[in-house]
């Protein structure tokens, strides 16, 4: 199925470019780089765990989903409220360009991998209550 390759290529995508974007606002100081960020990795972790090892179960396909939702309300979150890109970052400063563009990457990929999980989950859902159904 060529839209399991494009999940997990999409997926993996969104991890990387939530990684640079989270990376990027540690090293700005715009994030507490200190142990309580451990929670950045759990998730992060479980993102990867969800695309590779448990891809073509249900499980995986979730996984993926809220993954998908999440990296897409990073994008949402900055642009909105008091996370607004032009309230954070100085539109002159160095590596404003790479800040705003692994946001906006990170934000529309995510949104591609939502809807291919959403699609794999739509797909499932046939297999799983014909092989629960009794034999006739």
């Amino acid at each position: 199925m060529k839209d399991k390759a494009t999940l997990t290529i999409t997926s993996l995508l969104s991890v990387v470019l939530f990684a640079f974007h989270w990376v990027d606002e540690v090293s700005r100081g715009m994030e507490a780089g200190t142990l309580s960020a451990l929670g950045g990795v759990v998730i992060l972790v479980v993102w990867l765990s969800g695309t590779l090892v448990l891809g073509d179960r249900r499980s995986g396909y979730v996984i993926t989903l809220i993954g998908g939702i999440l990296g897409l309300g990073v994008l949402i979150l900055h642009m909105t409220g008091p996370g607004m890109i032009a309230g954070r970052i100085p539109a002159n400063s160095s590596g404003a360009f790479f800040w705003v563009l692994t946001l906006i990457a990170l934000g529309v990929i995510s949104t591609i991998s939502a809807i291919l999980a959403a699609r794999g989950l739509w797909s499932l859902r046939g297999t799983i209550s014909s092989a629960s159904s009794p034999a006739r």
